[in-house]
């Protein structure tokens, strides 16, 4: 049985709230798709319909009828419907995050007898018919779950949710079974495109969730290998092959070595735990930081002096095929409309800036709609894939200038978080939404503006290294 193929090939991190440096719960993922794929940020208003509303996939032939009173919320959806909607991550009105999916796979021995829905629910519907609907990320689980459960899923998928107090990681597979863990607070977790979540603890009610017939499936179908009979959701339902070994065990890896660096793994190492303690809190650039990663320190970054067969033998974190990268970060000791931000790095994630949105605000700044494929200098999305091509021509050169600016840009944000933060204790309502609104369209307004900078003074310094230039006497 051959699983469909996968529309993204993403990573992810999960940090618990103990394990943050505020107390932040934070749930991040790239998008991989593709190199020249632009993404739009919108915010969809809250509506209630006098009659029950119908989703229809533009992907494959899945329909589900949907409540009638839909919550506001954020979205990244593709600049086109025609595939698909692909909205993605984003936060709604009650603070509860989602960011999905991170694309895996099931082995053959499920998939023979669970086989993948050709019109079953994708990554693409998952946003649209789960975030505007649900209050806690309890609730968007088993909203998912029951869905996957009675029309199937199309793919194999991990799915990230958190709100104001949880954060917690599900997993599909075959095509009607699914399970979900949460992070323990003091904890996080990476995933890299392969079914991660180990252990499930059926008495754990607090801790786990699952499709309510997936012990009867495994045991039916002789499905489990486990010598103790434990029930082990990656060796049960995931692939441990080669592809694994150079394509997704090296992004856990570097993970790992850079929150946990006691902890002693290689980059192919198939028995890296899914659930780790840091060995130090982690802040919301440590999640950044982890996004736009290429194994940087070590023999096997792509841009590092590595030999050539090393910079090429790991399938780096960040890489030019990324669409965006989201952080999604939520505070309980905010305003409700200030706890959610949703940190936005359009384009590469090793050559962007995570941009912070305030989910409370009610609308988004024009140069992050209507994106085309086609290089447009007044998008978003385009003005980043644009410093990131200039700095890729001459990648020794300009990386600098590139940390210089994104250094900047994260102090300069950091600072407008702060400063705002501090104003929206005192304002509720309308004017606290217009605050926030006016704040995320400064914040998109300066890293545009530093990174048109950052491409001018670029393409100046390009001038002098042609491939015609030539070392001639001052004279002449």
């Amino acid at each position: 049985m051959i699983e469909k193929q996968l529309y993204s090939a993403c990573t992810s991190i999960l940090i618990g709230k103990k394990a943050s440096i505020d107390g932040s719960i934070m749930i991040g993922r790239n998008e991989d798709s593709k190199a020249a794929w632009p993404k739009n940020y919108i915010i969809h208003p809250g509506k209630t319909h006098e009659t029950p509303q119908i989703f229809k996939s533009n992907a494959n032939k899945f329909e589900l009828s949907l409540p009638k009173v839909a919550y506001k919320y954020s979205a990244t959806p593709e600049w086109t419907l025609d595939e698909g909607y692909f909205e993605e991550d984003g936060i709604n009105e009650f603070n509860v995050a989602m960011s999905a999916t991170e694309s895996a796979y099931t082995n053959d021995n499920v998939l023979s007898v669970d086989p993948l829905v050709a019109d079953g629910i994708g990554e693409e519907a998952m946003i649209n018919v789960i975030l505007p609907y649900v209050k806690t990320a309890r609730e968007g689980i088993l909203r998912l779950g029951q869905i996957i459960e009675r029309y199937g899923t199309c793919e194999t998928n991990g799915i990230l949710f958190a709100d104001l107090e949880e954060v917690w990681y599900m997993e599909t597979a075959g095509g009607h079974q699914w399970v979900a863990q949460r992070i323990p607070d003091d904890s996080y977790a990476v995933v890299s495109n392969q079914l991660a979540i180990q252990e499930i603890d059926f008495n754990d009610h607090e801790n786990f969730m699952w499709a309510p017939s997936i012990v009867e499936f495994v045991t039916k179908n002789n499905l489990n290998p486990a010598l103790d009979g434990s029930f082990n959701f990656r060796n049960i339902f995931g692939t441990d092959s080669l592809q694994d070994q150079y394509y997704n065990y090296p992004r856990v890896w570097y993970g790992l070595k850079m929150f946990s660096p006691e902890l002693e793994f290689t980059p192919t190492s198939n028995n890296m735990p899914f659930i780790n303690k840091a060995s130090r809190k982690l802040s919301v650039n440590d999640a950044q930081a982890y996004l736009a990663s290429h194994y940087q320190g070590t023999q096997y970054d792509p841009v590092g002096a590595g030999s050539p067969a090393d910079k090429k033998r790991f399938r780096p974190v960040s890489l030019a095929k990324t669409q965006e990268a989201h952080v999604l970060q939520l505070r309980p000791n905010m305003p409700k409309e200030a706890a959610g931000i949703q940190w936005l790095a359009m384009g590469v994630a090793a050559e962007s800036t995570f941009v912070p949105f305030y989910a409370g605000a009610t609308q988004t700044p024009d140069s992050y709609h209507q994106a085309r494929p086609k290089f447009n200098p007044e998008n978003a999305y385009w003005v980043y894939k644009h410093a990131s091509v200039l700095v890729d021509a001459h990648y020794g050169l300009f990386e600098p200038k590139l940390q210089d600016v994104q250094a900047e840009l994260r102090q300069k944000f950091g600072q407008v978080i702060s400063e705002t933060d501090q104003k929206a204790v005192y304002h509720s309502g309308i004017e606290l939404k217009t605050l926030l609104t006016k704040v995320n369209f400064q914040n998109a307004e300066l890293g545009l503006t530093r990174y048109r900078q950052l491409a001018s003074d670029l393409i100046t310094l390009a001038t002098d290294l042609s491939p015609l230039n030539y070392k001639h006497d001052t004279n002449l």
